[in-house]
């Protein structure tokens, strides 16, 4: 699954978009697959209790998670899912 990332996320995955072979078909899936590639995202999108941060933001095909089943969200392969850390600035 190709999964977008934006702002610091980039860095720490080394691109714009990066591919990820889950174990399962959750958002959660993706996501901890991702932790397992790339350790220094977890901080930055996981609280201690393995929920989203605030201000983290994943869409599915251009709808936000929260709008669906969250974390337990199903994703297909050929999904567009994309990943934003929260961002300041004004």
């Amino acid at each position: 699954m190709h999964v977008k990332v934006f702002a610091n996320l980039r860095d720490i995955c080394g691109g714009v978009t990066v591919e990820v072979d889950p174990a399962g078909n959750t958002v959660m899936d993706v996501l901890e697959r991702m932790v397992e590639v790339f350790p220094r995202i977890e901080t930055e999108i996981f609280t201690a209790e393995r929920e989203l941060k605030p201000f983290v933001h994943v869409y599915i095909n251009g709808k936000n998670i929260i709008h669906a089943d969250g974390l337990r969200t199903v994703v297909e392969e050929t999904d567009q899912f994309a990943l934003f850390p929260p961002v300041a600035g004004g």
